[in-house]
């Protein structure tokens, strides 16, 4: 239990350390974070990847606000019945707020409760968490129908561009490839960043939040998916090459990596959901510049580099992803409303040695899901042509990226 005084030392000292933070460069996810009256917007992402700069740029929007952070050391011993003398702290604080902006709360076991106290109040709710799963767990406890999603993550291509004052084309891509988009790794260039910002996540929202002892198996897991990014796996041989065990201690590596940001899987389309659910997947990185700084062989594989992003690009729009493997190859389909919407082709350059490869793979696709045409996207080439009567596509991926 933590007192009264205390808690408004804590919150006094945040509010001064607000005031002294960089609004930052306006994220693209401002313009669909509205509020809601009686709805909770939830912001998910992982460390540090401008999680707090855009509550900070929300805040301005917001009436009477207040704001809170739960990553505070001083907060050892927080538990859910401090929450009340919390709330009496932030009122001789902050004048009667009307909005209350949390950062990272799900460091507190039961935060829910409270978040539907306040929107049964009317009040307006926006929180943050670097944890994917527990949110939806909790949230479909205490606020089924009562929140509002947003997962953020780091600066994509066109923010990379604004944010840097960089004009879109081949060379702003390949460095925008060879550094990714963390805010703070772009303002002070240091690789360590990032490592240690793997460590952090791998340490603190993994390790401590689970209970695992191992952490080497843990990050030599994590360094191997990184380092393939866009090959594929199976639970099975993860489990042996990492020595775990038991195929059910890779399956909740794999998840916690997902949780936590790190990476993304990738299924297998398949029409059977029994077959996509055994089938190989593939792992693509939260940011091609962190896999950049804490491996060797991905930095060095410019195609794969290009593969992850166009991967990103559509994870910000898309919830469901696929990769096609039949006879060729086909890096991703995109469903919506249970029917695939897009296929695409991610190829660095296209050659008289893998054009072949390429085409049929995409065009294979095409055939298996219906479409009528695909898209190759590509460093900077561009074409146009049919195949068996399916029309394709080559884009430059710095045009596919802005939209131009």
């Amino acid at each position: 239990m933590l007192g009264k005084e205390l808690l408004g030392e804590i919150v006094k000292s945040q509010r001064d350390e607000l005031a002294r933070h960089d609004a930052g460069f306006k994220r693209e996810a401002l313009g669909g974070a509205a509020f809601t009256p009686e709805f909770a917007t939830v912001i998910t992402g992982i460390r540090r990847c401008g999680k707090s700069t855009l509550l900070l740029q929300m805040m301005k929007k917001a009436k009477n606000s207040c704001y809170f952070s739960f990553e505070d050391p001083r907060l050892a011993g927080f538990e859910i019945a401090d929450f009340g003398r919390l709330e009496e702290a932030l009122l001789d604080v902050y004048e009667e707020p009307g909005s209350y902006f949390f950062d990272e709360i799900q460091n507190i076991a039961g935060w829910e409760r409270h978040v539907r106290t306040l929107l049964d109040r009317k009040k307006e709710v926006v929180v943050t968490g670097s944890n994917a799963s527990l949110l939806s767990r909790e949230l479909g406890t205490r606020l089924t129908g009562r929140h509002l999603d947003i997962e953020l993550f780091p600066f994509s291509y066109s923010e990379y561009l604004g944010h840097l004052g960089m004009a879109a084309g081949r060379e702003s891509l390949e460095n925008y490839l060879k550094q990714g988009g963390f805010p703070e790794y772009l303002k002070e260039g240091r690789k360590d960043i990032l490592q240690n910002l793997l460590s952090d996540v791998l340490a603190r929202d993994i390790a401590v939040r689970h209970g695992i002892r191992s952490l080497k198996s843990l990050k030599e897991m994590a360094l191997f998916l990184l380092s393939n990014a866009g090959k594929e796996f199976t639970y099975n041989s993860l489990g042996k090459s990492f020595g775990l065990g038991s195929i059910n201690s890779a399956i909740a590596f794999v998840s916690y990596f997902e949780d936590s940001y790190l990476m993304f899987t990738l299924p297998r389309f398949d029409y059977s959901l029994k077959k996509q659910l055994v089938n190989p997947k593939k792992s693509y990185a939260i940011d091609t510049g962190f896999s950049s700084a804490n491996t060797l062989s991905f930095s060095k594989d410019s195609g794969r580099m290009l593969e992850n992003a166009i991967f990103l690009h559509l994870r910000r729009k898309h919830k469901e992803i696929f990769y096609f493997h039949e006879m060729g190859e086909c890096d991703f389909l995109v469903k919506e409303r249970g029917k695939i919407v897009l296929a695409l082709q991610a190829c660095h350059e296209l050659t008289e040695e893998n054009k072949e490869r390429e085409i049929n793979g995409l065009v294979e696709a095409l055939k298996m899901v219906k479409l009528e045409e695909g898209a190759i996207i590509t460093m900077g080439q561009e074409d146009e042509f049919s195949v068996e009567g399916k029309r394709i596509k080559v884009v430059a991926a710095w045009k596919w990226m802005t939209g131009k």
